[in-house]
């Protein structure tokens, strides 16, 4: 009983403070604001409406050559020389040169090792050829002692029996001598050969060696492989990297990372323009759209290009974007790298269509409408926006020319009498 006693008034207020909402909704909706002459108004357009995204961009050579330290084993290089941001270089000209000393010590070493490799295998040939020598006089000595003991032996059958016996054994002796020296001459030539294999294969060590540590010298010395303008790298080498973070550029003394890029030098004859856009903006974008460029340093100059290349997305969640890459159809000789870009992206144009300001346009409760006039004042009209910009929202659901507020005409009337009608015009 006490719960139906609770429930029973509930169950009859519900129903009728929902009554009371939707009319309440119902007379904010459809009621008439009247408001001062000053209220700011402007008519419903039908036209071509383009959409554009605006970014700033900076530009740099399309296709451009990247010079990065050398892969020379090291743990760190240090730079000498390095060409200045922007300086104009041609074919063949140095642009950057790392400290060598290590590798002209290297250089040193190997050389060293080389000369004396060099002299071992020149030993290790003539103790060969006295070795090889030593051993056709001996075979031939052998032969002739053979020869020898067989002339003594013929006269066997006129000597006495141990005295044939002796020549007998001479003959025998000098034959197993003969045999064993022919035997062993290969074993002692291969033995030989071997040692001047092993001093040859030192020698070549020290010689490759001697030539790493020359290329390694050379590359430690970069050269432009086309004319163009220098483009300094960020130093990346020690330095923790936060997203948007700028890193200051390379110079004389770093300490730099093999492998890591030292300098662009652009193709000045294929300009880009990188402009950094919000991930929002990403759907409207595509692979070949119209772009309008407009560079800081030569403002009497208009460019065009097109989209190039869209990167991926990066960033943390409250700051997503990615890279957009425009090629620049009709570059001029007073462009640079580095220089910064105004980039207008048409990404698409709606035919006879019907628009008006965004200002006019407001939206509440998941609802978007605009203040028609309507009599001696302003009444709330839905809309359907079909797409919207910055500057322009699309609509359907009213009439070409109807005359649409600027403002809301409410707190136009409030600020009115606060200061004045011009203080309700959005800023």
């Amino acid at each position: 009983m006490k719960w139906k006693i609770v429930l029973l008034p509930i169950a009859v207020l519900a129903p009728l403070a929902l009554i009371a909402w939707g009319g309440l909704r119902l007379y904010k909706t459809g009621s008439v604001v009247r408001t001062g002459p000053d209220l700011p108004t402007t008519t419903v357009k039908r036209s071509d409406v383009t959409f554009t995204v605006t970014a700033k961009a900076e530009l740099e050579g399309g296709d451009s050559e990247m010079l990065s330290a050398p892969m020379t084993g090291g743990s760190q290089l240090v730079l000498t020389a390095l060409r200045s941001p922007g300086e104009l270089v041609k074919v063949g000209d140095v642009v950057a040169q790392f400290d060598t000393t290590e590798q002209e010590f290297k250089l040193k070493e190997a050389e060293a090792d080389l000369a004396e490799s060099e002299q071992q295998v020149i030993q290790a040939q003539a103790d060969s050829q006295a070795k090889a020598e030593e051993a056709q006089y001996e075979l031939a000595q052998a032969k002739a002692d053979l020869r020898q003991a067989e002339l003594e032996a013929r006269r066997n059958p006129l000597l006495a029996a141990i005295t044939a016996r002796q020549n007998t054994l001479a003959v025998e002796a000098a034959r197993d001598k003969l045999r064993q020296l022919e035997h062993d001459i290969p074993n002692r030539q291969a033995n030989s050969s071997a040692g001047i294999a092993i001093q040859e294969a030192a020698r070549n060590k020290a010689k490759m060696q001697a030539e790493t540590a020359r290329r390694n010298i050379d590359s430690m010395t970069l050269k432009s492989r086309r004319a163009g303008y220098v483009n300094v790298q960020q130093n990346m080498s020690g330095n923790m990297i936060f997203d948007g973070m700028k890193l200051p550029m390379l110079q004389v003394g770093d300490t730099i990372h093999p492998g890591m890029p030292i300098v662009q030098i652009p193709d000045l004859s294929n300009w880009v323009a990188v402009a950094r856009i919000g991930e929002l903006d990403r759907g409207h974008l595509a692979v070949g759209q119209k772009a309008d460029i407009r560079i800081i340093a030569v403002p009497e100059k208009k460019y065009a290009g097109r989209i190039k290349d869209i990167g991926g997305t990066a960033g943390p969640p409250w700051d997503r974007h990615f890279d957009c890459r425009i090629s620049i159809d009709n570059p001029s000789p007073e462009l640079r790298p580095g220089m910064s870009a105004n980039i207008v992206l048409t990404t698409d144009t709606l035919r006879n269509v019907a628009w008006v300001p965004a200002q006019a346009v407001f939206e509440s409760d998941g609802r978007s409408f605009v203040y028609l006039r309507s009599g001696t004042g302003f009444v709330p009209a839905d809309i359907k926006v079909a797409r919207s910009s910055e500057s322009q929202v699309v609509l359907t659901g009213l009439k070409d020319g109807a005359v649409v507020a600027m403002a809301n005409p409410s707190e136009q009337d409030k600020k009115a009498g606060a200061g004045g009608a011009m203080q309700a015009i959005p800023k």
